[in-house]
């Protein structure tokens, strides 16, 4: 499937991630449609940075992923649908897990219905690594248990098999994409990178921060968005989850450490409490295999490894530490 024939609609266009893919995909010169979390503001979240370029060249709707008549309408007239749009602060799902079941599974469930209903050609539907839980072997492939040790991770469990139940049900041209712990520009300071970078951005050396022993697989931006496109455009993956990661892990206190080095600081890390997960919530390692996204995508991480890990951390922090990009955090409070 080639995308620049196609009208895509980005559910969660105004986050983090949705907002690099649509401003990728426009670049590309795809018809995209944005769906952006209704507010009073008239806020289109990060897509109000993004260059007049591509505003101009995108159809933005405001809308509630929970809402199904609102979900049709924004899918109509459109061949693909990548869905982004949901909850994810694992913390968060902690203090409301009843909004992550809404948000997460029937906000998922409106996306398939309507795409089932309407002969959408194509719906690339958001996991997560956190599916699988702490690694009962690494590295973790796409038939690796999954392990709901978060309400978080619990409800994107039961999204994801949502999405694969319509393919085995109705034939919906389904796909899931699970992406290892994506970083970058725009990420919310809830993820460990941006906080640690924001910190010390600030003036900060006695950082506080929570576990520092679980590893991760961390995964720039950029490569996360070239795997949802590749996942649009491969027919060969209907039906099928395909890890998108860099293929290798680093511990937290580890990622402190580079990130210090990179800045040119020394730091001090001090455990906050607040920021543990309970015991048995936490995921002790994350770790992809990514050899199916390769073998099917022809997706190769292009931040892979530590040295791209340096250079997408570098990247990173030159975006965080713009006086004007740092203002939008809160950098002495705790984000959940």
């Amino acid at each position: 499937m080639q995308l620049q024939r196609s009208k895509v609609l980005v559910t969660g266009a105004d986050g983090f991630i949705g907002s690099h893919l649509t401003e990728r995909l426009v670049a590309m010169g795809v018809e995209v449609r944005a769906l952006v979390l209704y507010n009073s503001f008239n806020s289109w979240g990060w897509l109000d940075s993004a260059p007049s370029g591509v505003k101009e060249s995108i159809e933005v709707i405001s809308g509630d992923i929970r809402d199904p008549h609102g979900v049709r309408k924004a899918m109509e007239g459109c061949d693909v649908v990548l869905h982004l749009a949901s909850l994810i602060a694992i913390p968060y799902s902690y203090h409301s897990p009843a909004t992550y079941v809404d948000t997460n599974i029937t906000g998922t469930l409106n996306i398939l219905q309507a795409a089932r209903d309407l002969g959408v050609s194509k719906v690339v539907h958001t996991s997560t690594s956190e599916v699988y839980g702490t690694a009962r072997y690494v590295p973790i492939d796409e038939e690796h248990p999954l392990q709901g040790q978060s309400p978080y991770s619990a409800s994107k469990i039961g999204a994801d098999q949502i999405a694969l139940s319509f393919y085995r049900s109705f034939s919906t041209p389904v796909t899931v994409i699970r992406p290892f712990n994506t970083y970058g520009p725009r990420q919310s300071a809830r993820a460990v990178i941006p906080t640690i970078i924001t910190q010390i951005a600030s003036g900060q050396r006695d950082l506080k921060l929570g576990a520092l022993h679980p590893t991760r697989d961390f995964s720039y931006v950029d490569d996360t968005v070239a795997g949802f496109i590749r996942m649009a455009e491969c027919d060969d993956v209907l039906g099928e989850v395909v890890n998108i990661g860099s293929g290798f892990e680093i511990s937290i206190e580890d990622t402190v450490r580079l990130i210090a080095d990179i800045m040119g600081v020394e730091v001090r890390i001090h455990t906050d409490d607040v920021r543990l997960r309970p015991e048995a919530s936490e995921v002790e390692r994350l770790w992809a295999k990514t050899k199916k996204a390769e073998h099917y995508l022809g997706h190769v991480p292009a931040y892979g490894g530590v040295d791209g890990l340096r250079r997408g951390l570098g990247k990173t922090i030159d975006w965080f530490t713009t006086p004007g990009n740092l203002a939008h955090y809160k950098t002495h409070t705790y984000n959940i």
